[in-house]
């Protein structure tokens, strides 16, 4: 897992290059939205348990028969793994988020997981579903102007939307 910075210095020494005008823009825009990139990981670091909870809610209410008799969030041990796992995707979009990069989303916590979840008999469907109910009430308390850095946030937004997309086709 590299930051930015470290990935482009990487990326150059690997070439022997010095790093070019394209890179340092690149990395100057990542420093310039560094205290909107900390606020919206405490925003969504402070809300977790709202944001999964949220999401949870709307996806047992659109697909009631996960939480019937039978059902793969049914029994208290299904529900909090259901809960478990939506956090864990939570915890590694905000590391992604504060990085600015995809890499330890995908090494860490969706490479292999739909194969993970089909061996379990997981519909990766509903947990696709539970991800983009995560990303609107994420992206809306992220994005809630008061008390954040001002400025346009719509780079950012764009990227934790990514990231939040990543993790649901990773699993569907």
């Amino acid at each position: 897992m590299f930051d930015a910075y470290t990935k482009v210095v990487s990326q150059a020494d690997a070439r022997g290059d010095f790093l070019s005008n394209d890179q340092l823009d690149a990395l100057g825009r990542v420093t310039g939205d560094g205290l909107k990139r900390i606020d919206a990981v405490n925003r969504m670091t402070g809300s977790a348990s709202s944001i999964v909870s949220s999401a949870a809610r709307g996806l047992f209410a659109e697909q009631p028969q996960l939480i019937a008799p039978g059902g793969n969030a049914y029994t208290n041990r299904r529900m909090a793994a259901c809960l478990r796992d939506m956090e864990i995707i939570l915890r590694y979009v905000t590391y992604a988020t504060f990085i600015g990069d995809a890499s330890v989303l995908n090494d860490r916590c969706l490479n292999g997981l739909r194969e993970t979840y089909s061996a379990l008999g997981v519909p990766g469907a509903s947990v696709a579903a539970g991800v983009e109910k995560m990303k609107a009430t994420a992206l809306s308390i992220v994005m809630d102007e008061a008390g954040i850095t001002k400025g346009d946030c719509s780079s950012l937004r764009s990227e934790i939307a990514n990231y939040f997309d990543l993790a649901a086709a990773a699993v569907a």
